[in-house]
């Protein structure tokens, strides 16, 4: 079940691989995302001394918690996934211009996992061919609908 997604990470870069990772979080942000106070249009991932970190996910703290609790909404969370699985991907950031973006948040066995996606930005022109492809599906599925339900033509 998604809590929240990154939809523009599709338009502006085009994605190569994905992998999932927990995330650490603390307990009045768990509260705040099961009751979706949670953006990630802005997020990105950073690779920091062989672990990995989300910045940028916004996770608003709920009116109802506790006072002894000083919620900050845009604090850095640690995404954990395998040491392996993390080396790999440091290769591929530093060697190849790669950045690690998140897709979206996700609930897994009841706990809270980050989809994020190792991907390399568009060009302007391929940002436009998406636009382009995107209109004519909606265009398409229109005239589809027109037509499906528009007057038959029948013999008699």
């Amino acid at each position: 079940m998604s809590i929240a997604e990154n939809r523009r990470a599709r338009f502006e870069y085009h994605i190569e691989e994905q992998y999932e990772a927990g995330i650490v979080l603390e307990g009045w942000e768990v509260k705040a995302i099961r009751a979706g106070q949670v953006q990630l249009p802005d997020g990105y991932v950073l690779i920091r001394d062989g672990e990995l970190f989300l910045i940028g996910c916004r996770i608003n703290p709920l009116r109802t918690a506790s006072t002894h609790v000083s919620p900050q909404a845009d604090r850095t969370k640690k995404l954990l996934m395998g040491r392996a699985e993390i080396r790999r991907l440091i290769g591929k950031v530093e060697q190849r211009g790669f950045t690690l973006i998140p897709l979206d948040l996700h609930y897994k066995g009841g706990r809270v996992k980050a989809q994020i996606a190792l991907a390399k930005g568009k060009a302007q022109h391929d940002k436009r061919e998406t636009e382009k492809k995107r209109d004519w599906e909606r265009e398409k599925g229109r005239l589809m609908r027109h037509k499906v339900s528009g007057p038959s033509a029948s013999k008699d």
